[in-house]
């Protein structure tokens, strides 16, 4: 009989030792992938080190789908799908507190979540055989029967409500939603959560978009651990063998996202707060994850604004003129084009000054590129910081999770040094120059000095 105290506190020290495991040989580990008789794509990446395996199951079901007067359904599914199962079977109910126990009595982990692009259930458990049958088990249940309990729907509306009452009161919210409105427009990419869509959101409609969306032929399942094909190809079919039945033939393709719209023109947005820091943000749509032009453009970012201390824009901001603690500048690309985005904070009397700079620096980078002290001291930062991208079996899952969600060669991570090593100036300034249009992007200062 499993003593489960005695396996959790493994399952502890195991979480906190595996950060520590060398990356240096990963790298060269090969991905595996193939598709399963259910319609499910698999990815694998064996890594016997540490008995432990993470899993994540991605679905095309993010909040990039939900309908603009429900924004916050694929979260509302995520949300209860971790509060009680129903009695299917032998299996009994168990409600949200039970589940918790559960959990910490097999000392593994799982997690329900949306972002933009996907709907993601993220597994962690040791893999002793009878202790990951049961964790694989229980998270199978998790997954696809949610008891969607009406009164803890109404109890997490509550709480949800009364996060974004209070969030819209600081001014840091208000930016950033003005922004992705002014970036976006209509795109479900700019939606946002509100009180009034949560109220258009019920329990029917979670049941609905739950059958729609998180079905096994739709899924993409990425594995990291000390698991072999088979044992993979087993985990993977029990994980999704409760979910509607499918066949690859019979799951009709999704509708189409619509593409992020280019801005026409500038927009300005001047938001009068009562605040001690005016906001400034610039930006435009930026560009899809798959787009050739993506290490160019990480390399040409870097020297712009993602290089911290190192960049452009802190010299030219906050270094040479003290209009900031902190600039930064960023590409969000997604399935569709995610914004490029420069941020700052700075006192309200010198947001205007503050703002012409940062345009001005934006402007003069785009147009004459990185210099080639720049692109040399990118790329060493980048390249020698290439091992803490992947030091960790969560870490490389969620580089798994990225070839597989963009399409993404399977040797990528294998290649990726040297592809960065070899771009050129050249190649990073015409990179920034096809997706950047500074004088069409989009302006909000939230709360500057009249």
């Amino acid at each position: 009989m499993f003593n489960f105290k005695k396996i959790a506190a493994r399952a502890v020290f195991i979480s906190a030792g595996v950060v520590f495991y060398t990356q240096s040989a990963w790298a060269l580990l090969p991905i595996e992938h193939w598709s399963e008789p259910s319609g499910a794509q698999v990815w694998l990446v064996q890594s016997p080190g540490i008995p432990m395996v993470d899993v994540q199951i991605d679905f095309d079901a993010g909040d990039r789908r939900d309908p603009a007067e429900q924004a916050g359904l694929a979260s509302a599914v995520a949300t209860m799908a971790s509060k009680g199962v129903r009695a299917v079977g032998d299996a009994p109910a168990l409600d949200e507190n039970q589940l918790g126990e559960a959990w910490a009595d097999l000392g593994a982990n799982l997690g329900m979540g949306a972002g933009n692009d996907a709907f993601s259930l993220s597994l962690r458990s040791l893999t002793e055989p009878d202790l990951l049958g049961k964790a694989v088990q229980l998270a199978a249940r998790q997954l696809a029967e949610p008891s969607w309990p009406e009164d803890i729907w109404q109890r997490e509306r509550s709480r949800w409500d009364a996060a974004i009452r209070e969030s819209n009161t600081r001014p840091g919210t208000v930016a950033g939603d003005a922004f992705a409105a002014a970036v976006y427009g209509s795109h479900p990419y700019g939606q946002r959560v509100t009180e009034e869509t949560l109220a258009h959101i019920s329990v029917a409609d979670m049941q609905q978009f739950h059958v729609h969306y998180l079905q096994a032929c739709r899924a993409r399942v990425a594995i990291v651990g000390a698991v072999d094909r088979a044992q993979a190809q087993a985990l993977v079919t029990q994980l999704l063998a409760r979910l509607p039945a499918t066949t690859p033939a019979q799951c009709a393709p999704l509708p189409a996202v619509p593409e992020v719209a280019p801005l026409t023109a500038a927009v300005e947005k001047d938001i009068p707060f009562a605040s001690a820091q005016a906001y400034v943000l610039i930006g435009q749509p930026g560009f899809q994850r798959k787009d050739p032009d993506f290490l160019a453009l990480l390399v040409g970012n870097h020297i712009l604004g993602g290089g911290g201390f190192t960049s452009r824009l802190t010299n030219e901001v906050r270094e040479k003129r003290g209009l900031s603690y902190s600039v930064y500048s960023h590409f969000s690309p997604g399935l569709n084009a995610g914004a490029f985005l420069i941020g700052l904070q700075t006192r309200p009397d010198q947001a205007a000054q503050a703002l012409q700079v940062a345009r001005e620096t934006l402007m003069r980078y785009v147009a004459d590129g990185p210099t080639e002290t720049e692109l040399r001291a990118a790329k060493d930062n980048l390249i020698g910081g290439f091992a803490l991208r992947i030091d960790s079996n969560r870490k490389l899952l969620g580089n798994v999770v990225n070839i597989a969600t963009n399409g993404l060669p399977l040797d990528y991570l294998e290649h990726w040094t040297e592809r960065v090593q070899a771009l050129t100036a050249a190649q990073v300034r015409a990179a920034m120059q096809r997706k950047l249009q500074s004088e069409r992007m989009a302006t909000v200062v939230l709360g500057a000095q009249p």
